[in-house]
């Protein structure tokens, strides 16, 4: 007969002569399946670093040249609202999530009409959008820095108003300032809109 091996913690089974060796039971310590919860199991908005994440990437998008024609700000609204109802995240992460994907968004479309120069107008986008790009220059040449705040709140002209004015020429370091309190007023106006279509629902 086989001798038991000690130093592999097996034991002999006699009741089941086709397995030879069968292992002893061990406490082991429970295993965290939160990470693969997250991932498939469960909604990737149960997380709050992906919900977060989420937040950041729409509005981000929404404010990006080209993309935010074509991504409703209904959307951010409708997840934002979903988020605060179901307690993943709080107003004060919503807000700061937001505005830091519309600031990201503005800023990179505000240098890159500064990068591009006229040359902006010459593009497969503004010249399908041209009426719209029109009245938003002329809105611009109007109110000039005022159109930051008037861009930021108006879906319409949201991710065009940056480009513009940084094909005008317009002082970075004023648009910068402007532009953060944009959006940071926009952020808390989100955050106002979604608990009251929280209550609403």
């Amino acid at each position: 007969m086989l001798s038991r091996p000690k130093s592999l913690g097996l034991r002999y089974s006699s009741r089941r002569p086709h397995l030879n060796w069968c292992y002893k039971k061990r406490r082991r310590n429970p295993i965290d399946l939160s990470f693969f919860t997250s991932i498939g199991g469960e909604s990737t908005l149960s997380n709050a670093h992906s919900a977060l994440l989420l937040v950041f990437m729409l509005a981000c998008f929404e404010s990006l040249i080209g993309i935010g024609l074509f991504v409703s700000g209904v959307f951010l609204l409708g997840v934002a609202s979903y988020l605060l109802s179901q307690e993943l995240i709080s107003g004060t992460q919503l807000a700061i999530s937001a505005a830091a994907g519309a600031m990201l968004g503005d800023h990179v479309g505000f240098f890159f009409g500064r990068f591009l120069g006229p040359r902006l107008h010459h593009t497969r986008l503004f010249i399908r959008h041209a009426d719209r790009i029109l009245k938003t220059e002329n809105m611009i040449a109007r109110w000039g820095g005022i159109a930051v705040p008037i861009g930021r709140f108006v879906p319409a002209i949201r991710s065009i108003v940056p480009a513009l004015l940084g094909t005008s020429g317009f002082a970075p370091n004023r648009f910068i300032l402007i532009d953060t309190l944009s959006c940071a007023t926009w952020a808390g106006a989100l955050v106002l809109l979604a608990t009251g279509v929280d209550k609403l629902v």
